[in-house]
């Protein structure tokens, strides 16, 4: 998927949303324990009740390696069945790789060439050629990790070095990378205020953003520092959505709280683009 197609997606459905399918298999209803593949199955009916009400999904790929090959298949299955049904879906492999030259472009092509993701978040923590590699797939995007919302965040990423945070460091130097017009950023939403600065660096860039509900980032200052002239935002939602519930109706209370977040995204649309 282009740049294009995702705004024209986000347009059309008034959402910037992007849902985080981490499952554990602790939370989920019982009842699918019982299923072949709980996971998927549990993947499966979130997708059904939601597709309509976000533009991306984000599986966190530890959630699945954890389980071993059986939540690798759940993971394979999973994105077969959104490039399948869904393919106006932007998808997001989570899994902050990150590793110089030939293993770089191995992960690359674990996610992009056989699990056909459209982009993969990675760290970028040892440089240009680790990077680099996944920007060499055409029509991939790579979301590379700016600012983070953990704690841990403060003990490298804020920083200063000649008067300067290390993430703006990131910022500035990611930009002069091959292929870097194919860069995301993930800045985390609990750093809202931050992202006027980081707007003057990469203005025209996608941001994915996760803190949004659960870990207390807020919506509206996300909107009010980081949208752009092509909205530029992609919203994640994990938890607050799809363990709204853990009865037999968790597929439709999921489908409820996204609803809520759509709402409130399309409220911010019309007020950032009046007619």
């Amino acid at each position: 998927m282009i740049t294009n197609q995702l705004i024209s997606e986000i347009k059309k459905k008034q959402s910037f949303l992007c849902i985080g399918l981490d499952v554990d298999l602790n939370k989920i209803p019982p009842y699918l324990l019982d299923t072949e593949d709980p996971i998927f199955e549990f993947n499966k009916a979130i997708i059904n009740a939601t597709h309509h009400l976000c533009v991306a999904y984000k599986p966190n790929t530890a959630f699945y390696e954890a389980y071993g090959l059986k939540g690798w298949k759940a993971l394979e299955k999973t994105i077969t069945y959104l490039n399948t049904h869904h393919p106006e879906i932007f998808t997001i492999a989570d899994a902050k790789r990150g590793d110089i030259g030939n293993t770089s472009t191995m992960y690359a092509k674990a996610f992009f060439e056989d699990l056909a993701f459209d982009s993969v978040t990675v760290a970028p923590y040892m440089g240009k050629d680790s990077v680099e590699p996944f920007l060499a797939f055409k029509d991939k995007h790579t979301i590379m990790l700016a600012l983070t919302s953990n704690k841990g965040a403060f003990d490298f990423q804020t920083k200063t070095i000649d008067n300067k945070e290390v993430y703006k460091h990131v910022l500035e130097t990611s930009k002069g990378w091959a292929n870097s017009e194919n860069l995301m950023y993930v800045v985390g939403a609990t750093k809202a205020e931050y992202l006027a600065d980081i707007r003057q660096i990469i203005p025209d860039s996608f941001l994915l953003v996760p803190g949004v509900g659960a870990q207390g980032g807020n919506l509206q200052d996300v909107c009010k520092y980081g949208m752009n002239n092509s909205v530029g935002l992609l919203i994640n939602s994990s938890r607050g959505i799809i363990y709204a519930s853990n009865s037999d109706d968790f597929a439709e209370a999921a489908a409820n709280k996204a609803l809520e977040l759509k709402k409130a995204m399309a409220s911010e649309l019309s007020h950032y683009f009046k007619s």
